[in-house]
């Protein structure tokens, strides 16, 4: 077969390969580049590497003239972003505000982010800012986005997930990292514990403030909670018999800043979960969930997926290479 005829095939596998890792179709909580990286939690608050939480957004706006980092918020689908009311109760111009997604340093976009505006923000009927109930919100976002190793969606669980039996949890944002209220530029995690309700809402706590649809998360002793997460952004736990993550709770307030008995509290994701599919347009019970073990071979091994485009890209070159020669005339 010459040169010229193999050349379509190859372009077609290329496409076919580079296509496979941008599908949102069908799964959510997953995390390509821990496959490889071999990513550690640290307990504390530090940098988080690229790609550790693919599902997180920056929602930014314009505050003397230049962007800047308002609320986090999840990537739920390609077109939809979950957050909280509370972010957006001062907003005045939605269309001046844009959301970043697959980022990990704000001052530093590379080529594997992705920038949307806002269509609309949909905020709970219900919210109220002086006990903070039901602070939870839905942005759709002017285009979808394409997924990568970089930008995932986020398992969104219905009421059947047993969260408080997950023990594997983290919180992850640019929001404040200290008492001084400084922001971060890198995106910080940090592991942190689920607590009781009863015991968040108990006397010495938080106490009658917490409603059934809360989660607490933190240490009973502090020193880490939200103040190394951010507004609107996710509190994220691994299911305890695969390697995915649900973001069972959307961070919503506290008191202070990592002190002890006042953790972080949360709105829970799974008390909402039919509210989030009926203002996406979907209905409950009838549509189709993604499904955290439904993904590619290849999109599970992305740095074997990069060799195989590399290799058909130069396999291409060599291609037109050859085309481009012509026999020389003779003599």
């Amino acid at each position: 077969m010459a040169a010229m005829d193999l050349l379509p095939l190859f372009i077609l596998l290329a496409m076919c390969w580079t296509a496979h890792g941008t599908s949102c179709y069908r799964t959510c909580g997953r995390q390509p580049m821990a496959v490889y990286r071999g990513m550690s939690r640290i307990v504390g608050g530090t940098d988080a590497q690229p790609g550790s939480w693919p599902w997180i957004v920056s929602i930014q706006t314009i505050l003397q003239r230049r962007m800047v980092h308002i609320c986090g918020g999840s990537l739920i689908s390609p077109q939809w972003v979950l957050s909280a009311a509370h972010c957006f109760m001062e907003a005045r111009y939605i269309p001046m505000w844009r959301v970043v997604i697959g980022a990990t340093q704000l001052s530093h976009l590379g080529p594997e982010v992705q920038v949307r505006r806002i269509k609309q923000v949909i905020v709970h009927e219900h919210y109220t800012d002086i006990s903070e109930g039901n602070d939870i919100a839905l942005l759709e976002l002017d285009r979808p986005v394409q997924c990568s190793d970089y930008i995932q969606l986020a398992c969104v669980p219905d009421t059947s997930l047993a969260v408080s039996h997950l023990t594997d949890c983290y919180i992850s944002g640019w929001g404040s990292v200290g008492l001084q209220g400084q922001t971060a530029d890198i995106l910080q995690e940090a592991k942190v514990q689920l607590i009781d309700v009863n015991t968040c809402n108990s006397s010495r706590w938080y106490p009658g403030a917490i409603f059934s649809h809360n989660l607490c998360a933190g240490y009973r002793e502090g020193g880490i909670d939200s103040c190394q997460g951010d507004s609107g952004g996710p509190l994220a736990c691994k299911d305890n018999n695969a390697d995915y993550y649900w973001v069972v709770g959307v961070t919503s307030w506290g008191k202070g800043c990592a002190r002890a008995q006042q953790p972080g509290v949360y709105t829970s994701t799974r008390h909402f979960y039919d509210w989030i599919l009926v203002h996406m347009g979907q209905h409950p019970g009838t549509t189709p969930k993604p499904r955290p073990t439904e993904s590619g071979t290849v999109n599970s091994y992305p740095f074997l997926q990069q060799k195989l485009v590399e290799l058909l890209t130069q396999v291409q070159e060599l291609l037109k290479a050859l085309m481009g020669k012509r026999p020389s005339a003779a003599g």
